[in-house]
This record gives C-alpha cells, structure tokens and sequence, in this order.
C-alpha cells in the first residue's frame, strides 16, 4: 500500500471536517490542501490562525504516522511552534508541506511550510511529535 493510501485508509475525524485532503506522500514528505472556507476564517474574511495550526498539525502527525517504527502504536503532539507570515482569505487554497527535521525512536520534529497558490508562504510551523 501506497504511503498516500495509508492516510486515505486512516481517516482524521477533524481534518476530514476542516477539509484537509492529501494530496502527495511519502516518508520525506506530506502534502496536503485545505480551502479556506468562511467558517475557517476570523474577521475580514482571513484564515484564522488556529486553523493554519490545525492545517499544520494535521500534516505533521500524518507524516510522523508514515515514519513509526515498528512496534509504536501512535503519535501525539507535544509541541508546536507557529510563525504567521501572511494572510489567506476566503477562497484560498493553501498547501501545507511537511517535511523531516529529526526522526527519532522516542520523537520526531517535522516542519510545515503553508502557502498559497501564488507561492507566498503563510505560515511556518515546527511541531514536535511523541512516539507512543
């Protein structure tokens, strides 16, 4: 089975409600797209930070799913650090990226480059995931 349809094959509840589709996956790298929807968004009609977070959190614990060694059972967050860099209104489509900074037995360190379709980078975030 295919790194992109294992995540197919283990749904996330909240991502699937926020619409994050993936969209490419490998052990090196997960991609995925979200909209930004109305009922994403914060006043003016701008993605709200929290679901930037999520977008991100969602493509990093995929990618931590994707590189668990034998044995583990799951993954959690454990820490999360987000930089926003622009804004996104409604209508946009971002891309969320994560690639490998450290991957550990006991934690991996996955950074998250969100963009929009004109390549402007929204926001950067490096989460800390927990082995379990």
């Amino acid at each position: 089975m295919s790194p992109l349809d294992r995540l197919a094959a283990h749904p996330l509840p909240f991502a699937v409600l926020m619409g994050v589709t993936f969209t490419a996956a490998t052990t090196d790298e997960v991609v995925a797209q979200m909209t930004v929807r109305e009922d994403l968004c914060t006043a003016g009609a701008i993605v709200h930070g929290g679901a930037l977070m999520a977008l991100a959190d969602t493509t990093g614990a995929a990618a931590t799913f994707l590189n668990l060694p034998a044995g583990a059972k799951g993954t959690t967050t454990i820490e999360s650090k987000t930089n926003f860099l622009a804004a996104a209104p409604a209508g946009e489509v971002l891309t969320a990226t994560a690639t490998p900074v450290h991957r550990g037995g006991r934690t991996q360190v996955w950074q998250t480059r969100i963009t929009r379709g004109d390549g402007k980078l929204v926001a950067l975030v490096t989460q800390t995931q927990m082995v379990l």
